[in-house]
């Protein structure tokens, strides 16, 4: 071998394989594109199903604005004062931007002599309802049971009105004095606890006959003996479980409110009324006292019903050489 030859370069050839040619990292770029367009499907397509009929109405009328009065802002645009046009807080207008969530309900016309109308029907269904449940509770009772021809219950139009009247041979009270029989105190206390399940504040009265009162100091009359006989129940209604704001009106009427007025003397003019007013009635007796309401006329106009006639026999006179007790 010649010198010349050794001094040759030597030449390697190196093949670099590329697998996969021009494709070889192209298919990750375009699958990271369909994952991010499918996120981005699923993503509206939950936006779509959780936003309210009022929104979605919104974001509709947003997209319907016109692209160059939304870069330029206008009353497209939801006429906002905002550095950023098309943008702001404002979103109350029903042209251009509308405000977030529903859209604002038409106004309701509320007729209010309706819903008065509504409100008193109910109260005097109540009203009955409370008047039916006394009347088993009486049933029910052994204590009341005994004593039911001396408690009356009717409708007027103050509200529900129980009375707990005199027998001839079972007052309520001592005769001629506030003191209340111990039955007369069943009596309150098993009706306080009733009418402590009611919202309604209750009148409460006390009348005696017409009978003149002679005994006790002078000056102390009818009046005076029938406002504390008033006064009295009132204590023992509330020793029953009444609570004591319910009370909001204890009057004295003497005999100038007769049950009977045929017979002035009859021991059913000697009783103490309840009654369990409803809202017009309470409001007029907090505001200005109200009116006495023992002669009020039933909610049909008409006068409140009669006594009961398994209570006529409490209206006999007195035996022979016996005094009427007021």
């Amino acid at each position: 071998m010649s010198e010349d030859s050794n001094k040759k370069p030597i030449v390697v050839k190196r093949i670099k394989k590329v697998v996969g040619g021009a494709h070889g990292g192209a298919w990750k770029i375009a699958y990271a594109d369909f994952v991010t367009a499918m996120m981005a499907f699923f993503l509206l397509m939950w936006l779509l199903g959780s936003t309210t009929s009022g929104d979605l109405k919104g974001i509709s009328e947003y997209f319907k604005t016109p692209l160059k009065v939304a870069l330029r802002g206008g009353s497209g645009s939801g006429d906002s004062s905002s550095v950023i046009k098309g943008g702001g807080e404002d979103l109350t207008r029903s042209s251009g931007q509308v405000r977030k969530g529903d859209l604002p309900a038409d106004d309701k016309v509320i007729n209010l002599k309706a819903a008065q109308q509504e409100f008193l029907r109910i109260e005097r269904e109540k009203i009955k309802e409370l008047k039916t449940n006394i009347e088993q509770v009486i049933e029910n009772n052994p204590n009341l049971h005994k004593f039911k021809n001396q408690i009356l219950l009717d409708l007027t139009s103050e509200g529900l009105r129980i009375q707990i009247v005199d027998e001839q041979n079972r007052p309520m009270f001592q005769i001629g004095r506030a003191e209340l029989e111990p039955y007369t105190k069943e009596i309150l206390h098993e009706i306080g606890k009733t009418l402590n399940e009611v919202p309604n504040k209750i009148s409460l009265s006390g009348h005696t006959d017409a009978a003149v009162y002679s005994g006790g100091s002078k000056g102390y009359s009818n009046w005076e003996l029938s406002a504390d006989r008033a006064n009295a129940s009132r204590r023992e209604l509330i020793a029953g479980g009444m609570a004591e704001d319910k009370i909001v009106r204890v009057v004295g009427l003497s005999s100038a409110v007769l049950y009977k007025k045929e017979e002035p003397l009859s021991p059913i003019n000697r009783r103490i009324s309840m009654i369990v007013m409803n809202k017009k009635a309470e409001e007029a007796a907090q505001h200005d006292g109200g009116k006495v309401g023992e002669d009020a006329e039933t909610d049909n106009g008409e006068p409140a019903e009669p006594i009961k006639q398994d209570v006529e026999a409490a209206s006999g006179s007195p035996p022979a050489g016996v005094p009427a007790a007021p």
